[in-house]
């Protein structure tokens, strides 16, 4: 996992994200409802969100849960110039090395932790920054994301399974309130279509592919026979959403 390459592609795309990422909107949604399902009302006493990038889950964050001590962390320090409108705290770096605030009420993140290198240890550096009680809520992706691109390419993350990421949760002492996965799926006019909407999300960062004109040639191709539609060619998605808690004597 090269977090530079992943840093660099991300910020480029800063300007173009939040209108491109159509289905990280609409899990960063349900990522709140979630977490809105798995709550009292008690005052929130800190709540830290990892790998905010443009702000988008952020704004929901301030929005539904009200006024509490937020930190936002991403890799890319461009992306305080997004979020400082926001009532919160920015820290650049890489979430898996940056010290947690003890006493975390709710750790957060959506579409990140699949850039992790080892999603375990940082489960384990949660629970012990998370207060009694508190809360880790995340929103990753699955084995079958962006298969298309994997199935033509070769290219692509390696990503857990729904039961291997339930499996570290409970080996880094949390107790899983909620794990849950789906499929969305993307429609675009053609092949070349899907690759600047991957360009403009910034989720090209596993590495540095060279497209001479008869491999996009043969990409387009391959594309269209493999995976046409009525209106075009598919994308697809695979978000997993998981709440896991710490101890279980109340919930946030």
């Amino acid at each position: 996992m090269d977090k530079r390459l992943i840093a660099e592609r991300f910020a480029r795309a800063r300007g173009t994200y939040t209108r491109e990422a159509k289905v990280q909107l609409q899990v960063a949604e349900k990522m709140l409802r979630l977490v809105e399902q798995h709550r009292n009302r008690r005052p929130l006493q800190q709540v830290v969100e990892f790998g905010c990038g443009t702000g988008l889950y952020s704004h929901l964050l301030v929005e539904r849960l009200g006024p509490a001590p937020l930190l936002l962390n991403d890799l890319c320090p461009e992306m305080e110039e997004l979020v400082g409108s926001l009532p919160a705290r920015f820290v650049a770096g890489d979430a898996e090395a940056l010290p947690l605030p003890a006493g975390t009420d709710l750790i957060t993140s959506c579409s990140t932790l699949q850039w992790f290198v080892s999603p375990a240890r940082f489960f384990s550096r949660c629970h012990e920054a998370l207060a009694e009680g508190g809360v880790l809520a995340v929103s990753t992706f699955g084995p079958d994301n962006l298969r298309e691109i994997r199935a033509l390419t070769g290219n692509g993350l390696t990503y857990p399974t729904l039961s291997e990421l339930t499996r570290m949760l409970r080996e880094a002492g949390l107790q899983v309130l909620h794990a849950e996965e789906e499929e969305a799926t993307l429609t675009f006019a053609s092949p070349l279509e899907v690759l600047r909407h991957l360009q403009r999300t910034g989720a090209t960062g596993t590495g540095n592919h060279i497209w001479t004109r008869g491999k996009l040639q043969q990409f387009e191709a391959s594309y269209r026979q493999r995976f046409a539609l009525a209106e075009g060619v598919s994308l697809t998605y695979h978000p997993i959403y998981l709440l896991a808690q710490k101890e279980n004597n109340y919930q946030i």
